[in-house]
């Protein structure tokens, strides 16, 4: 089914905030079927609102459009939908009791503001709003449907996921799209590419896959559709086999979770801890590890060692070591890593030292220069990597390459 996004808001075209409302929506939408094929962001002007939903009719089967229905003035999308539908509004009684009750249970009196988004139109569907005010709502217009929902994210995910999509994928989706996420860590994306050219070769057209890019990780994704769930997940899993032989050292799992939610789950299977010793990454590691929920069944601390006086004093690398081999440095990261394990009496550890930029660095350490060690109880693993030029990169390249390390040691027990 065709379909596309609109998003509304002065403030996403002048970056005050980020569309992450398109991101989510393609998101859950086309893992329910739903093919995407625009996204639009558009400001707050009624003549652009209502070309723009114009436009979308002579494209698109389905458009979901999020923004402007807020008590305020500046949320013209109500007064879009009455021109554009030639529709006239009315008091929705439930909705006019959601709203009173939501403010009620705040302590805020109801104001003709809120009042009037009690309004509906009145050809419209209405998806009602039980975390919030403005409700959702389905209109039909030269064999489009358009879906108009609250610009406020958590308001739209709960629509999107427990009334829109349901009722949607109901109604138009025959073939199910099941798609699966293999995570790998510590090779670039055109080597990843390189190394699968004949596997990918051998996909057969049903199989599609799309590769997802971050700093250290390289997503793939492997999708397909049919009537039969399990028909096509098998078919997929027997790709995904074949996948893991060809890159072994560089398969992590086929999960959507991030890499720290792994990792968290290996730990808290083998009743292990671990700790953190970070100098150039400033918590970053540490922060990963525990958005995970659950993390503080195997996460005990951290420290943020960034000057020499913190990597002495708390984690008692030697002043010498410091002084002989600078704190960009296996000796260094080898300590720290020691000292932190020892400090919080964790199963394991990581520590990391490097130069993020953009200064710091010299001709025999550039920028991107960074040491990472990890260790357990029997032996300590460091390696030396240059990231490149970019600070929030390398931060985050550190972050993933440490956690990365990790694992390998230990599901290879110490040895890499």
């Amino acid at each position: 089914m065709n379909t596309e996004i609109i998003t509304i808001g002065d403030e996403l075209l002048i970056g005050q905030i980020a569309d992450t409302n398109s991101k989510w929506i393609a998101a859950i939408a086309s893992e329910n079927g739903f093919q995407i094929n625009r996204i639009t962001s558009i400001p707050d002007r009624l003549e652009t609102i209502i070309n723009t939903l114009d436009e979308a009719a002579s494209r698109s089967e389905l458009v979901f459009i999020t923004g402007g229905l807020g008590p305020t003035n500046d949320d013209i999308t109500r007064k879009a939908i009455s021109d554009f539908f030639q529709t006239k509004w009315k008091l929705n009684q439930q909705v006019y009791e959601d709203i009173r009750q939501f403010l009620q249970n705040r302590g805020v009196e109801m104001s003709e503001l809120n009042k009037e988004q009690a309004k509906v139109p009145e050809k419209a569907k209405i998806y009602y709003n039980t975390i919030g005010t403005a409700p959702g709502m389905k209109l039909t217009k030269a064999n489009t449907i358009y879906v108009f929902m609250p610009g406020v994210q958590f308001e739209m995910k709960e629509m999107m996921e427990h009334s829109i999509v349901p009722e949607l994928k109901k109604q138009f989706i025959k073939e199910e799209y099941i798609y699966k996420i293999v995570l790998t860590q510590g090779i670039p994306e055109a080597y990843l590419a390189d190394k699968l050219n004949d596997w990918e070769n051998a996909l057969p057209n049903d199989i599609k896959i799309a590769y997802l890019p971050s700093p250290g990780i390289v997503k793939l994704r492997i999708s397909s559709k049919g009537e039969s769930t399990q028909i096509v997940e098998k078919e997929i899993d027997k790709y995904i086999e074949k996948l893991k032989e060809i890159i072994p050292e560089y398969y992590v799992a086929t999960s959507k979770l991030p890499l720290e939610a792994i990792i968290g789950e290996t730990l808290k299977s083998n009743h292990s801890t671990i700790s953190t010793a970070e100098s150039c990454t400033g918590g970053k590691v540490a922060y990963k590890i525990t958005s995970v929920a659950g993390s503080s069944d195997y996460f005990k601390g951290s420290v943020v060692a960034y000057s020499n006086e913190v990597k002495e004093n708390m984690l008692g690398v030697s002043r010498e070591t410091i002084y002989e081999y600078g704190a960009v440095s296996k000796e260094v990261v080898e300590e720290m890593v020691k000292g932190v394990k020892e400090l919080f009496g964790t199963d394991y550890a990581i520590s990391i030292s490097g130069i993020a930029g953009p200064t710091g660095g010299t001709k025999e350490k550039p920028v991107g220069t960074t040491w990472i060690a990890v260790c357990d109880n029997e032996k300590v693993i460091s390696e030396k990597y240059l990231f490149g030029n970019k600070r929030d990169v390398n931060i985050e390249k550190a972050s993933n390459t440490a956690i990365g390390m990790l694992r390998k040691m230990i599901l290879n027990k110490g040895n890499f």
